[in-house]
């Protein structure tokens, strides 16, 4: 994962107010496994910002997968 990914939470953060499925856009990367992510609505205005482990994440891919080899 890098900045200006699209991500979805696989899992709840109660305590920032999130649930599984939101969508959000890396912003910063604040250790090797951390990220910083944005969480905005469909109008672009930002309701959210956390602090969120990779393992939580899921890239979205808007373009075919690269073949596996």
């Amino acid at each position: 994962m890098k900045l200006l990914d699209g991500v979805a939470l696989t899992e709840d953060l109660p305590q920032k107010g999130l649930h599984r499925g939101q969508v959000g856009t890396i912003v910063e990367l604040l250790t090797p496994q951390v990220f910083e992510v944005q969480f905005s609505d469909l109008d672009g205005k930002t309701y959210a910002t956390a602090a969120v482990q990779e393992k939580l994440l899921i890239r979205l891919l808007h373009e075919p997968a690269p073949a596996r080899h």
